[in-house]
Formats: C-alpha cells, sequence, structure tokens
C-alpha cells in the first residue's frame, strides 16, 4: 500500500518566494509493520548479504553480556500489540512479568566481537534521494546495539554500500547480536512505502530578514485565527447534566477549532523516517557536520525518528492512514511509532559526504 503526504496547508513559497531557494527534496520511508524479502526496502532485514562475505561486528570493548534477549523485545512488543484495547490475559501477563533485562550472554566477554544488528535495506531504484558511491545501488545499514561507543558513549553505526547486481547466493541464517543494550535501539521489522515531498530548511538557518518576514507572516495567521468566531462559542455557558455530556462538547468544539498552521510543524521539514532534506535543531542551537576528511558540510542522508507523525506534525500523517479510522482525533499508535526506535532524545541523524559518500559519515542527535 502505497503512502501519501497530504498537500500542505499553506504554498509557503507562494507566500515567501525567497523561500524557494531553501528547499531540498527528501523520501519519506513511512515504515509499517511487515515482513519482506531480502531483495526489497526493508527495517530489520532480512538484507541481501552474501554467503561468502563475512557479517560485520563490533569489536569496541565494552558490557556484551548483559542486556535484553531480542526475542524478548519482540516478543513483549507483539503482545503489547496485540492486547491494544482490551486486558490482557492471565498468560499474556505472566510472559510480560518474565520479560526482565539480565546476564543472558555472560559468556559473552566484553571484548568478544559482537554481530551487528541489521537496521535498514535501501535500494536507490526506489528511493530517488539516495545517493551514494557512484554505480552503487543499495545502502545497508547496521549498528550495535549499545550505547556504549566513543568519548560520547553513543551508538556505533555502520553503512555497507553495494552494487544489487553483483550479489550471488544470499546468506540464508544471517547473525544477530544474542542481546541488546535497550529494547529501544531493537528496530522491529517493517515495509517500507518510499515518498519523495518537499521540505524547507530549518527556520534558525535562514537569514535573518527571512526569519523576520516568516514571524511577521505567522504572527498574522494568528491575529486571523482569534478574530475568528470563538470555537467554544461566545453564547452563556452551558449547565451539562452529565460529565459525558460535557465531554462530547468539548470533543465537537475541539473538531471545530481552526488548524494552527506553523512553519516549523507543517511547511518546513518532514518527521520520520526519512532519506534526504533538511536536519531540524529544534532542541539544540545549529551545529556544522562538516566531513572530517575535506571538510565539506555534510547533510543528513538518513534519518532515524522516534515518530512517524505526532501531535505537533498532525498535517504530514499520510492520507490512507486518516482514511483508516473513524476519529481523526486517534491515530493508530503503529503508525505513530512503527519501528520502535528511540535513539538520543528521539532523532538521530547519519551524515555522508556529498564530495565522496565512502569519507566516513558522522552522526547527529536531537
Amino acid at each position: 500500500m502505497t503512502r501519501t503526504t497530504p498537500p500542505r496547508p499553506v504554498d509557503v513559497e507562494a507566500v515567501l518566494p525567497a523561500l524557494s531557494a531553501h528547499r531540498r527534496t527528501a523520501t519519506r520511508l513511512h515504515p509499517r509493520h511487515g515482513a519482506t524479502k531480502a531483495e526489497e526496502n526493508s527495517l530489520a532485514g532480512p538484507l541481501l548479504w552474501p554467503a561468502d562475505e563475512p557479517w560485520p561486528v563490533c569489536t569496541a570493548v565494552h558490557p556484551k553480556g548483559t542486556g535484553h534477549r531480542l526475542d524478548d523485545v519482540r516478543l513483549k512488543r507483539r503482545i503489547l500489540a496485540e492486547a491494544r484495547g482490551r486486558d490482557f490475559s492471565d498468560q499474556e501477563r505472566r510472559t510480560l512479568d518474565a520479560i526482565t533485562p539480565g546476564r543472558h550472554a555472560p559468556d559473552l566477554r566484553d571484548e568478544d566481537p559482537l554481530p551487528l544488528l541489521a537496521v535498514a535495506q535501501l535500494y536507490a531504484r526506489d528511493i530517488p534521494d539516495l545517493v551514494g558511491p557512484e554505480g552503487h545501488d543499495l545502502l545497508q545499514v547496521f549498528w550495535c546495539p549499545f550505547e556504549a561507543h566513543g568519548p560520547a558513549r553513543t551508538i556505533d553505526v555502520v553503512l555497507k554500500w553495494r552494487r544489487s547486481h553483483q550479489v550471488g547466493d544470499v546468506l540464508p541464517d544471517q547473525p544477530e547480536p544474542p542481546v541488546a543494550g535497550r529494547e529501544a535501539c531493537v528496530p522491529t521489522r517493517c515495509v517500507l512505502h518510499p515518498e519523495q515531498v518537499i521540505e524547507h530548511e530549518y527556520p534558525g538557518l535562514l537569514g535573518e530578514e527571512l526569519q523576520d518576514a516568516l514571524a511577521d507572516w505567522e504572527e498574522g495567521l494568528l491575529d486571523e485565527q482569534e478574530d475568528d468566531d470563538d470555537p467554544h462559542g461566545s453564547s452563556e455557558p452551558q449547565n451539562y447534566a452529565t460529565y459525558e455530556e460535557y465531554e462530547a462538547a468539548m470533543t465537537r468544539a475541539r473538531a471545530e477549532e481552526a488548524y494552527e498552521v506553523t512553519y516549523m510543524g507543517d511547511l518546513s521539514i518532514a518527521p520520520g523516517w526519512k532519506v534526504g532534506g533538511f536536519a531540524s535543531w529544534h532542541l539544540t542551537d545549529p551545529a556544522p557536520v562538516d566531513c572530517t576528511v575535506c571538510a565539506t558540510p555534510m547533510p543528513p542522508l538518513l534519518t532515524v525518528d522516534k515518530w512517524e507523525c505526532d501531535g505537533g506534525s498532525r498535517s504530514w500523517l499520510p492520507l490512507e492512514d486518516l482514511a483508516s479510522t473513524d476519529n481523526p482525533d486517534v491515530i493508530d499508535p503503529d503508525v505513530i511509532d512503527p519501528v520502535g526506535v528511540h535513539l538520543g532524545r528521539g532523532l538521530m541523524r547519519i551524515h555522508t559526504c556529498p564530495t565522496d559518500p565512502k569519507h566516513p559519515h558522522r552522526l547527529s542527535f536531537q
């Protein structure tokens, strides 16, 4: 099933033509739960990995014998999803109570190599913003599922670019680490539905004159909305016989409220897992991410986001997901957070060098 981002509520380039110089395409990946084949785009595998090629491993020294079993993480998520909207059965409660972190791999020493976790497989044929080394059409992303690497104590990401047509026999039993440091380092297996959209640069990186023009425009929108009729009604206060009547009236009033469009929330940077596009710096000041080899500014290649869409970015929710619910105020939790990954404070970006994508990549977090 395709996923279609609704048209933006405002043509911001018509309002502020200078923003046309600050546009970039991005490919939203729209992950949704499902099984895939090695020849398809996916999160959490399986990968088109040659049978005769060694699987990548983490050789950093850090605690590796304790954590969460990957099978336990997946079982817990499956039980929670199946029980959504009802009480847990006794068997489900016993199973959940038994799922605990611990020394699940006590024989694994801190210095032992650990198979990396397959995170993403992306084909350039389906993802127009995926730009790699010349002649390479496939990106495979791995990480060590322990946030314990380097001075910053972050997750370690490995990128493998390849020419898919050169892969012969595919490795049938693909390795996994026996444990993960956190449940939120383990992606749920997902099918991808790539869709290219237009983004506009983070407001803090626009010129001062353009930032001022944006602020004036947003203030004008707010003034217009305040001049509209009070959505809660300007008549005398009403008395309600029951709390249910009051809640129903408030629900109707909220539904009638005008949606407050903002540049940052609706017109700038798409939420969710995506390839390309701009970086958001909503939690910190903007920071340069330059190549350590040639000093070229490095745009984001892949954004790993906790949310496909949250309360502040509902206008980005695909039309197909809106159509699947009778209540537009209730979004399927598997649409809000389909992958189950939460890195940094919710968002991680992998940056690559546009001059040479084989130069060392860098990470940034928000």
